[in-house]
């Protein structure tokens, strides 16, 4: 008796973890690149335009930097030759030489400002590019969502998260690119430009400006 009880109550215990595994839902995944989605996403267009228009104002702010701090080399570099002028009277040579070292103190100090901005220019840039690709991602992973659960999906998956293989015919990266550029607003046509003449060249900028002080390295 007690043997048939014991039997009884576990196939009654086997048969509940049977019907518990089928009970369990059915896996239904989609793979997405989340990259190509970024790159294609009309916003991430937007906040590019306003990125390099702020690293713009960044660079001709330190362009105007360099030149006024070039502008105070050459009055240097003049002080210090009177300094050394030996047609001139002992007293004019030594207060050209007070004024150069006072002119020598400035620049440096200007170089380091140049080389504080440029360094708060470019921390501040790459700060602005993280923020902003934080909320485009998370923007373009709720539309992705959306997708996904419209299609009976359960699981989205990147296919940059490391997966080995996948059946391209789950993939719903093309379909997602429409849902995240449906609002995109018309783009109006561009403004006819009348033909000029052949423009001059224009020089490229230095990649990394800095005073040029006679006798004395730029800070890096």
């Amino acid at each position: 008796m007690n043997m048939t009880l014991k039997s009884i109550l576990t196939l009654t215990a086997f048969g509940a973890t049977a019907l518990g595994l089928l009970a369990e839902p059915a896996v239904k995944f989609a793979t997405v690149d989340m990259g190509k989605l970024l790159d294609g996403f009309y916003k991430s267009e937007q906040e590019v335009a306003k990125l390099k228009l702020q690293e713009q104002k960044s660079k001709e702010e330190l362009e105007r930097m360099v030149k006024e701090g070039n502008q105070l080399a050459d009055q240097y570099k003049e002080t210090l030759e009177k300094a050394k002028n030996t047609l001139l009277t002992a007293e004019a040579r030594a207060a050209a030489e007070g004024d150069s070292n006072k002119m020598l103190d400035e620049l440096q100090k200007r170089q380091a400002d140049i080389n504080n901005t440029r360094a708060n220019a470019e921390r501040l840039l790459q700060q602005t590019l993280n923020n902003v690709r934080g909320l485009l991602l998370e923007e373009i992973s709720k539309k992705v969502t959306e997708l996904g659960k419209s299609k009976g999906a359960n699981l989205v998956v990147d296919i940059h998260s490391g997966i080995v293989f996948a059946d391209p015919a789950f993939d719903i990266t093309d379909e997602a690119m429409v849902l995240i550029n449906k609002d995109r607003p018309a783009t109006p046509p561009p403004a006819a430009v009348p033909a000029a003449s052949t423009p001059a060249p224009t020089a490229a900028p230095a990649e990394t400006p800095t005073v040029s002080v006679p006798g004395l390295a730029p800070k890096k």
